[in-house]
């Protein structure tokens, strides 16, 4: 079965929910570098570099060159980046979510069925 870059980037979009998460990192990253999420740069910027890596059309290991360790070199980038992104964007949702409601209270309730 022959891979390209294409092909990749739609099996690392199916990860979980990637697409859904897009605009997430967008404004994860914008308030990240405005200084208003607190994050280690690094935990950013390994991620995202990675992305670009599989995405740009230079390799370390090119696919016409070497075809099968071409896109194994690939598969590992994503393998490990993605999922990264994934649980700093969680952290991030996370984080948000608290700075949203954090001063939130529920005076009066009522359940409704």
């Amino acid at each position: 079965m022959k891979y390209s870059k294409l092909n990749l980037a739609k099996e690392a979009i199916n990860h979980k929910g990637f697409i859904k998460k897009i605009p997430d990192i967008f404004r994860m990253v914008r308030m990240w570098r405005k200084g208003i999420y607190p994050m280690k740069s690094i935990d950013i910027i390994l991620p995202l570099l990675g992305i670009l890596y599989v995405l740009s059309p230079i390799d370390l290991l090119p696919e016409f060159v070497i075809p099968v360790l071409g896109v194994m070199d690939d598969l590992a980038v994503l393998s490990l980046t993605i999922p990264k992104l994934i649980k700093e964007v969680d952290k991030f949702l996370l984080w948000e979510a608290h700075q949203k409601y954090s001063g939130a209270q529920v005076i009066d309730a009522e359940i409704v069925k």
